[in-house]
Formats: C-alpha cells, sequence, structure tokens
C-alpha cells in the first residue's frame, strides 16, 4: 500500500520515489509507534513549564502530567531530546467563556514557532492526539490543543446512531469563538511578543476541516501553514479565501473525506498546496493506527508533516 498519489511538488528531500522511501527510512527526532512494545517507550511523566516569560492565563504552575505512552525516542537519539518538552494546563479567555487547553513546549531545541492543534471528536484529552502533539513539540514547535467540545467530547463506546445527536450539542459558532480565542492566545503569546512571525495550524477530522475554515479567516496575517489531516465537514467555498499553502494528507478508502472533493478544494487554494494521498488507508490511520500497515504509513505521513513545517516555518521564522 503505503503512499500512492502526491499532487503539485513535494519539498527536495522527498522530490524521487527513492528519496521518498529512503526520507522515511532515516530516523525520525522521535519516532511514534502503537503498534510494537519497546523498554524506551516513554512513560507519563511530571513535568514543568520553563516558559522564557511568565504566561499570565495558567490554571497552575506546579506540575502537570502529560501522557506520552506512545512516543518513544529513537535508537542512537539524545534520550534528553525529547524528556525535555515541558506541559501545562491553560485557562484562555475569562469567565464562562473561558476554554481549557494544553500547551507543549520544546525546550532543548525550541524553534519558537506556535502550533494549534485541532482535535477530532474525541477531544483535547484523547492520548492518540495528545501523544501527536508531544511528538510534534519534540521536533521543536509550541503546541496549544484546546478543548474545543468543553468538556464533552465524543465517547468511543457510544452507540453510533448518537453522534447526530451529540453533534448538534457541539454549535458551530461556539466552537469558532473557541478557536478565535485560541488563536489570539497565540498570536499574543508568539507573535506580538517578537518570538515568531507565523503560526501554523494541524488538525485531524472535525479539526482537520477547522483548519480551512481558521486560515480563510485569518487570510494570512497571522498563519503560515496549515496541514489537514483527514478533514470532516470542510467548506469549499471558505477554502478560496486561504492565502497560505496548505498540506491535505487523507487515505483514498476514507468515506468520511472523499478523495475528490480534497482534489477540488487543493485546486481551489492553491499557491504551492499539497495533497497526499495514502493508498489503502482509511480514516485516521496518522494518528490512530490499527495495524502494522497503518503504522508504517503513520510514519511516512508524519515524515511528510515534518518536512512541511521545517520548510514553511521553522527555517522562515
Amino acid at each position: 500500500m503505503g503512499l500512492a498519489m502526491t499532487t503539485n511538488t513535494l519539498p527536495p528531500a522527498l522530490l524521487s520515489a527513492s528519496s521518498i522511501s529512503s526520507s522515511f527510512r532515516r530516523p525520525l527526532y522521535c519516532h511514534y509507534s502503537s503498534i510494537s512494545a519497546s523498554p524506551r517507550i516513554l512513560s507519563s511523566r511530571i513535568c514543568k513549564l520553563n516558559s522564557r516569560r511568565s504566561l499570565p492565563s495558567l490554571t497552575k504552575n506546579t506540575a502537570c502530567r502529560v501522557s506520552s505512552g506512545q512516543v518513544k525516542v529513537e535508537d542512537g537519539i539524545d534520550d534528553e531530546a525529547c524528556e525535555l518538552v515541558n506541559g501545562v494546563e491553560l485557562s484562555i479567555g475569562v469567565g464562562d467563556d473561558s476554554i481549557n487547553a494544553y500547551l507543549l513546549k520544546a525546550v532543548k531545541n525550541n524553534n519558537g514557532t506556535g502550533i494549534l492543534l485541532l482535535s477530532d471528536v474525541f477531544g483535547f484529552e484523547d492520548s492518540s492526539t495528545r501523544d501527536f502533539a508531544y511528538r510534534v513539540a519534540c521536533n521543536g514547535y509550541n503546541v496549544l490543543v484546546p478543548d474545543l467540545f468543553h468538556g464533552n467530547p465524543w465517547v468511543k463506546d457510544q452507540p453510533k446512531i448518537m453522534f447526530q445527536q451529540w453533534l448538534a450539542t457541539q454549535d458551530p459558532q461556539r466552537v469558532a469563538r473557541d478557536i478565535d480565542m485560541s488563536v489570539k492566545w497565540l498570536v499574543d503569546e508568539f507573535i506580538a511578543a517578537g518570538v515568531t512571525e507565523k503560526l501554523g495550524v494541524i488538525g485531524f477530522c472535525f479539526g482537520g476541516g477547522r483548519v480551512i475554515d481558521v486560515l480563510a479567516q485569518d487570510q494570512g496575517a497571522h498563519f503560515g501553514t496549515g496541514v489537514s489531516f483527514y478533514g470532516t465537514r470542510i467548506n469549499p467555498s471558505a477554502a478560496a479565501n486561504v492565502k497560505v499553502p496548505v498540506l491535505f494528507i487523507s487515505g483514498d478508502d476514507d468515506p468520511l473525506c472523499p478523495v475528490n472533493l480534497l482534489k477540488d478544494i487543493e485546486k481551489s487554494i492553491g499557491r504551492g498546496s499539497r495533497l497526499v494521498i495514502f493508498e489503502g488507508r482509511g480514516h485516521g490511520f496518522a494518528h490512530r493506527p490499527e495495524s502494522p500497515e497503518d503504522d508504517e504509513d503513520a510514519e511516512q505521513a508524519f515524515a511528510v508533516l515534518r518536512s512541511w513545517l521545517q520548510e514553511g516555518l521553522a527555517v522562515n521564522n
């Protein structure tokens, strides 16, 4: 199976089929594995925020626990590189309009770039989302993961017939306001403070669709790029207002995110956007691999993501 199709031009390191294969086999800065057990898998840690400056909206500044059960350090890589990712719980906004969030910050290799990570329907405390955010932070970024569902995410063991009923409780305007507050927090903390020039946004499934909304509203003012993993409920008309390159990653066996829709959206955005389709993969494979085949393609997807962020944000910032 594996990487079946890419549109436009991949980064220089990933240009040819042979270079794609070799680049994916290089040791990653942090290795993600949900299939095989390893004595080097990192357990949950107590971590403290060692911020360069104070963060006025912190709800606790002592200790917080960050789940990292699916993240391990690749053989030959300094273990301290991933040990030095600090996590803290935040409260963004005031009063009844406030939302909770997690901020994961790279310490030793921090490049100063802020990333907004929008979860799928299972919410910001889900272990798969948290582990992916940890891994992005492990590569040098400051990752903010807001609670888009106000403590009421979709629960995996609920009957699927109840999904639409649950979704109806998640007011789109309220979700949009919460995302706006999260964006403002990142802008204040990283751009206004002179730490970075541009932000990035990543989203999975429900959050992947909201990536387009965020970038369409921002129109290049604060965000330099976005990455949408198998985004759902994408508004094609909003995509026409996106002013920065977007990386789309999905599988060709995903009924929730049709490839043809992504092709049309990618064309309407243009300006360097890219669509990467994995043959035989279904919904959620990149952050919720369920088989050895999914796990291998999840590694490839992360390698593409890492290269995209490096060239679109870290280098320019």
